[in-house]
């Protein structure tokens, strides 16, 4: 079983950066796959990065490439999305997942992960 935790969501006005985390417990993520999605009211949950489980590779929507930087620090086993140039349209709850199927790829659809954790919201205010 795999706990994930999100933090650091806010207000924050467009141009700003912000950086959400996801903690772990009951496996290290240095094991794992992990993304990040966000939903936004009356829309699906969307992509928005993933890192692979050996942090070799990874991966971003055209909507956030060049603004937004997934990585894992395994000695404090969390995740962190650093978000830069905030836009009013990354306006969402943000989510942290967590796979723990085998494989050694990067995965961008919700059903490729087993874990997920409660949510952060971001606003970003224009």
């Amino acid at each position: 079983q795999v706990q994930l935790v999100e933090s650091g969501g806010g207000l924050v006005q467009a141009g700003d950066s912000l950086r959400v985390s996801c903690a772990a417990s009951g496996r290290t993520f240095g094991s794992l796959a992990v993304g990040w999605f966000r939903q936004a009211p009356g829309q699906e949950r969307e992509f928005v990065a993933a890192i692979s489980r050996g942090s070799r590779v990874t991966d971003y929507p055209d909507s956030v490439k060049g603004r937004f930087t997934i990585s894992k620090d395994n000695a404090k086993n969390t995740v962190f999305l650093q978000m830069n140039s905030l836009l009013p349209e990354d306006t969402a709850v943000y989510y942290c997942a967590a796979r723990l199927r085998t494989g050694s790829g990067i995965y961008t659809g919700p059903d490729d992960y087993d874990y997920w954790g409660q949510g952060t919201q971001v606003t970003v205010s224009s």
